[in-house]
């Protein structure tokens, strides 16, 4: 009973009970870290002690090419209707460019209709605007674990809704499967569990216990009570693709079969492509968008923006393309809340209509540098032993810690985190994607060679010299200028074809890495 408790007292600070439990719920780990290091950041010239952010997934690889194009003559535009208001689906020449863009680049077989198109700030807003249309308080989501954790809040925040796990492992079964691959069969058994809820594993005492929290506080608990004794109503499934952490992409047959089971079950499929132009190797990238038919178009959902492909993540602007009609009405009631500025819309319509500078400078340079960025990453790793899961796409890489656990638990997890984050280097834990093994870590690589390699020289020092030192990296002046000598960058850490890397392995399960 102690949120109950917890709440009442809220109240009397003058909150509302639903005000209580926004302002209740813990940060997650990611925002944590992200905390953490916005307290003490790493600069070269100013800070070069401080925490080195490779936890964050922001990509930093091609701001001078987007800093050149963005000072163009053609960005410095102002008219009256830009400061004015303007239609909360987007500016209609945004929507339009947008429409156009994504005809081309995701390769649709018709072309988009801008009526569809709704522009939001960033993609948070879109998946918390459509968690609170598409469900009500209470309802499921199924979506494969690991996966981005901020999409627990996202949801839980307009909707409360609840993450369905569809759990996935590093083992390999077969020759044939692949590490946390995803397979219908997973999901058909994931959704089966949470409807045969019903019914089961609810003592009395436990019962009792939720009827007293339901009398304290009748909207949230009661749906607590309904959740335990009637079992959870999957309202949708999530999809990222490529996907946060595994930076795997989804072949075509799989996400045809994906939707059909979505249709069987007449579950809603948000498809999050936030990634889709981060694709760093030969494989075949599928947008949801380009295939022929959809088998249910009016629960079928897709999002992008321009955070992570474009490196724009201060710019929060996030794109919903759907056809549902009833959907875009009702987001459309929450737009309002999230609008893009009009300047904005028109320099990131300018950014997209300028077809020659996209095809033949920015997306050659950005695949370029995401490979070279990537190849000097794994290869530093597996130098230190570290292994990693084979990927395409994205701006990390999925790594296997296990080894460097001082048990299989995440206790020992966190306390790898901690430690790390003691010297100055943020990654990020598989408990903040809800990976069902522990000992997996993210580690983005969208950021300079030099800060890679000292990334490398911190992960080193800490995990083969310091791993039996129970106590804080200190900071006298004697240690910390020892640090400063270890920490410069150098010379000797060169980027090397991926196929030139030793491959690596697990000594805890068989798992395909570099």
């Amino acid at each position: 009973m102690t949120d109950s408790w917890g709440e009442a007292a809220a109240a009397e600070r003058g909150l509302s009970a639903r005000g209580a439990r926004i302002a209740g719920r813990g940060q997650g780990l990611l925002d944590e870290g992200f905390d953490m290091y916005i307290g003490d950041p790493f600069d070269e010239d100013h800070n070069p002690q401080g925490i080195l952010n490779f936890g964050t997934s922001e990509n930093k690889l091609c701001f001078d090419l987007i800093q050149e194009r963005l000072t163009k003559p053609d960005m410095y535009y102002l008219e009256p209707h830009l400061l004015q208001y303007s239609d909360t689906q987007g500016i209609k020449s945004f929507r339009e460019e947008i429409a156009k863009f994504l005809t081309e680049y995701a390769d649709a077989p018709t072309a988009l209709d801008p009526e569809n198109v709704i522009v939001m700030n960033g993609c948070c807003a879109v998946l918390a605007a459509l968690s609170a249309v598409l469900c009500d308080p209470g309802d499921g989501y199924l979506i494969p674990a690991p996966y981005y954790g901020g999409i627990n809040s996202k949801t839980w925040l307009y909707g409360e809704m609840q993450p369905v796990h569809v759990p996935l492992f590093s083992e390999v079964s077969d020759e044939g499967s692949r590490p946390f691959q995803l397979t219908v069969e997973k999901l058909e058994t994931a959704l089966h569990k949470a409807q045969e809820q019903v019914g089961n594993g609810v003592s009395v005492s436990k019962s009792g216990f939720l009827l007293i929290n339901a009398l304290l506080d009748p909207l949230s608990n009661m749906l607590e009570l309904w959740t335990e004794s009637m079992g959870i109503r999957v309202r949708a499934l999530i999809l990222i693709n490529p996907h946060n952490p595994l930076g795997d992409i989804y072949p075509a047959q799989l996400l045809r079969e994906c939707l059909e089971f979505a249709h069987r079950y007449k579950l809603h499929v948000i498809m999050d492509e936030i990634y889709m132009f981060s694709v760093y190797d030969d494989t075949t990238f599928t947008s949801i968008l380009s295939l022929d038919s959809l088998p249910d178009p009016n629960r079928t959902h897709f999002m992008w923006g321009f955070s992570k492909d474009f490196g724009m993540c201060g710019i929060r602007v996030g794109v919903l393309y759907t056809r549902n009609h009833e959907i875009r009405k009702a987001v459309n009631q929450l737009a309002v809340f999230h609008g893009c500025p009009g300047p904005v819309q028109h320099v990131l319509s300018q950014f997209l209509s300028d077809r020659e500078w996209l095809n033949n400078v920015f997306f050659p340079t950005h695949k370029r540098r995401l490979k070279e960025a990537q190849n000097t990453l794994v290869d530093g790793l597996a130098e230190i032993g570290i292994p990693v899961l084979k990927s395409s796409g994205g701006l990390y890489v999925w790594a296997d810690f296990r080894k460097f656990l001082k048990s299989q638990t995440f206790e020992a997890e966190m306390d790898l985190w901690w430690k790390l984050l003691d010297e100055k280097l943020l990654i990020s834990p598989g408990k903040a994607f809800s990976c069902y093994e522990p000992g997996w870590f993210r580690l983005v690589f969208s950021d300079s060679l030099d800060k890679i390699c000292l990334c490398i020289k911190r992960l080193q020092r800490m995990l083969h010299y310091k791993m039996d030192d129970p106590t804080p990296v200190s900071s006298s002046s004697a240690e910390v200028e020892a640090a400063e000598s270890v920490d410069k960058p150098s010379a000797n850490c060169v980027n090397t074809a991926v196929d030139d890397v030793s491959e690596g392995y697990s000594n805890l399960k068989k798992i395909a890495v570099f």
